[in-house]
């Protein structure tokens, strides 16, 4: 039991010391609200794949269900993503939901197409604590290792892992964008609420089973404020890969 806890200790010790240098450069955890029954979503779908070439960005494709009446059901939809950006749009009080809508950071929104009001939104977003919680996620012998520092500010929050397909590239055969091939980058295809997050550093061992999936080779933890019901600024956040 004492090597036990001594090597688990050794774990979150050498996950904080690993992760400041490059949690210190991440500058934005992006949220494309998508549809392939959506006809201006491609370029959004498109940028998304240039933003993840940044290692400095952790650019998340999340597809909606509220197009699938327009001709084609979208094959990546998740009505949890319908619901999630409803719920950023009523916790931001504008009630804007649109396709392709960015959510940076879990606090501002921007058209998903537009770089520059992207990189402005990042801007702003970082002027109120967004990104400022050391987090950090590893994969290895069948299992996440995931760790996240403590906070003075002791804003409470959830901590969350999503099981991402890096890309997936699908054939639309009906509605807007009928014929055309589009490839989908980190496409959020499983969700996994670790534990709520009250300012104090936490660990978690989570079996790669409970996240995993035919299509899913990367994993994004975030740590965001608020809860599911209420989602708003992100503290902190990492990626990883899976295989």
């Amino acid at each position: 039991m004492v090597g036990r806890c001594l090597a688990y200790a050794a774990f979150v010790l050498c996950c904080s010391a690993s992760l400041l240098p490059a949690q210190a450069q991440t500058r934005a955890v992006l949220e494309l609200f998508t549809s392939q029954g959506c006809s201006s979503c491609p370029a959004a779908d498109k940028l998304l794949g240039e933003l993840a070439a940044d290692p400095t960005l952790i650019p998340l494709s999340l597809p909606i269900d509220y197009w699938d009446y327009l001709g084609w059901k979208d094959t990546l939809s998740d009505p949890l993503h319908t619901t999630r950006q409803k719920l950023y749009s009523k916790v931001r009080g504008d009630r804007q939901v649109y396709t392709p809508q960015m959510v940076v950071n879990g606090s501002l929104h921007a058209l998903g197409s537009d770089r520059a009001a992207i990189e402005r939104a990042i801007a702003q977003s970082r002027q109120n604590a967004a990104l400022s919680v050391p987090v950090s996620i590893s994969a290895g012998n069948g299992r996440l290792q995931v760790a996240v520092a403590g906070s003075d500010g002791k804003r409470g929050g959830e901590v969350w892992v999503a099981g991402l397909a890096k890309a997936i590239t699908v054939a639309i055969g009906r509605g807007e964008n009928r014929g055309k091939t589009i490839t989908y980058h980190n496409v959020a295809r499983r969700w996994v609420k670790l534990g709520a997050w009250n300012g104090n550093a936490e660990s978690w061992i989570v079996p790669l089973r409970d996240v995993a999936g035919a299509d899913i080779d990367r994993a994004a933890v975030l740590l965001q404020t608020g809860s599911a019901e209420r989602p708003s600024i992100i503290l902190g956040a990492a990626l990883a890969a899976l295989r």
